[in-house]
């Protein structure tokens, strides 16, 4: 893996190797914990602080953008572009190329569980649970990959101080909340590490606990806001708002650029690619959804780093008019990470796939109507649309909720790290003391100025015609 001065790699599986035989005696927690400690001396926490772009080599991110419009619907580029342009914290949601470039370069322990991949502050949601419970964890899985869990928790502290200065937070409270997200990490990731694998993929967060526990009364009142909009955001909800009668059944509403219509012939093999996604379901669900007809098929722009991908929204009816299903496909590349993971051709040659099976080690509970399917030589995954899906309003909260929030994120990101691999040794590397919440302090705040000169080299290139922006 690159960036790591030594050539100790976990890959993912129980909590600490390659997927194994159940006939093989795994090797003690106290035995994985005191490798992981025993790495400080190769890569000091310390270490983990350092961020400045090298003199020569550093690809220019303004490229990096633009190699990575390749194969994007050539329209809708420069929406993208306007997205990432709006603000410092607009280019780093659209940016992971450019990090996953930069972190990947820096000192590592080599220690590399399933990561997000995307994990900044704004890929932390709300959704449904299988039982219909409004829970909270990460929620963008595009450029999940195993990789390194610095690669993760560095991208996500960085987020933070960004976020931040974009709400006119001071860098002391800039630095107050990285400190609490990286505590939280390392407290999550110790305990987890003691506790039964099994028991691990149990943990989780319901909205009403984190409405309780949340110390600060802004973050309390913007989490309960947040949550009754998600709890609206369903199917039934959606049919009035996306929907309109033509020629005696229900039709999704153009809203161009944003929504607009397929052809016959696109819509033809995206109802093949819908039929083939329902053997990927497990049978319940298979069964359930083939009680279904799709209706209407239209294509729709979402996020920042996904705009110019395809994507598109169906509508599916029941026995009734009212009894509806929207799903979601989203087109899946090849993470971000994987030009920087030994072996990575060894894993998904399906991208749909990936994102699936890696959205389920990542979260404690999954939608049931994940899967994934190809139409037209591309790849898709496939989810509901309507979910209860939802996020705490970044632009909403103080410099105390932001705090308070940063120590949510820290402790879900150690959750999703701790199911997949290598708990035992994160724990015994991190440690007690705040050592590593000071190092990443210092880098959260350097890479924060590194993300505003990119936005602002962006915002230059769209200037002098470089790029487009809508």
């Amino acid at each position: 893996m690159n960036g790591t001065p030594h050539e100790h790699v976990v890959i993912a599986g129980a909590d600490g190797g390659a997927y194994s035989s159940l006939r093989r005696r795994p090797m003690s927690r106290a035995e994985r914990y005191e490798m992981g400690r025993s790495l400080r001396k190769q890569v000091p926490r310390s270490e983990l602080a350092r961020w400045r772009p090298p003199a020569v080599g550093r690809p220019d991110p303004v490229e990096l953008i633009s190699e990575s419009h390749e194969g994007r619907e050539e329209w809708l580029i420069p929406v993208r572009v306007s997205r990432m342009i709006a603000s410092p914290y607009g280019f780093l949601r659209g940016s992971a190329v450019v990090m996953a470039e930069d972190v990947a370069h820096l000192p590592s322990t080599g220690i590399t569980p399933v990561v997000c991949g995307d994990a900044h502050l704004g890929n932390f949601g709300f959704y449904a649970s299988p039982e219909r419970d409004l829970v909270i964890d990460l929620n963008d899985f595009d450029e999940a990959h195993p990789g390194g869990w610095e690669w993760d928790l560095r991208r996500l502290v960085a987020s933070i101080w960004v976020a931040g200065r974009q709400n006119n937070a001071s860098e002391k409270d800039c630095e107050k909340a990285v400190a609490a997200c990286v505590a939280a990490y390392r407290a999550e990731i110790r305990y987890l590490a003691d506790q039964p694998l099994l028991s691990r993929s149990y943990q989780r967060i319901d909205v009403d606990t984190l409405a309780e526990d949340a110390s600060d009364k802004h973050l309390r009142a913007e989490i309960k806001r947040a949550a009754d909009r998600a709890r609206k955001r369903t199917s039934d909800r959606a049919l009035p708002r996306f929907t309109e009668e033509h020629g005696g059944s229900r039709r999704i509403v153009e809203e161009p650029p944003l929504i607009t219509r397929v052809s016959d012939e696109e819509a033809d093999q995206l109802a093949v690619a819908l039929d083939d996604y329902l053997n990927t379901l497990a049978p319940h669900w298979r069964r359930m959804l083939g009680g279904y007809t799709l209706v209407d098929i239209a294509h729709k722009v979402v996020g920042v780093g996904s705009v110019g991908l395809r994507a598109y929204v169906a509508l599916l009816e029941g026995s009734s008019p009212e009894d509806v299903v929207f799903l979601q496909l989203k087109q899946a590349r090849r993470s971000v990470l994987a030009r920087y993971v030994h072996g990575d051709s060894a894993w998904h040659a399906h991208q749909g796939q990936r994102v699936v099976e890696y959205q389920q080690a990542l979260q404690t509970v999954s939608d049931p109507l994940l899967g994934w399917t190809e139409a037209g030589g591309r790849q898709y995954y496939v989810r509901q649309f309507r979910n209860m899906k939802g996020t705490v309003a970044l632009d909403s909260i103080d410099s105390d909720a932001l705090d308070d929030y940063a120590g949510v994120v820290g402790h879900l990101l150690a959750k999703g790290h701790s199911r997949t691999s290598g708990a035992s040794m994160i724990a015994g590397y991190v440690g007690k003391s705040d050592a590593l919440d000071e190092a990443l302090c210092t880098f959260a705040q350097a890479y924060a100025d590194q993300t505003e000169a990119d936005h602002e080299a962006m915002v230059k290139a769209v200037k002098n015609g470089r790029l487009p922006s809508a």
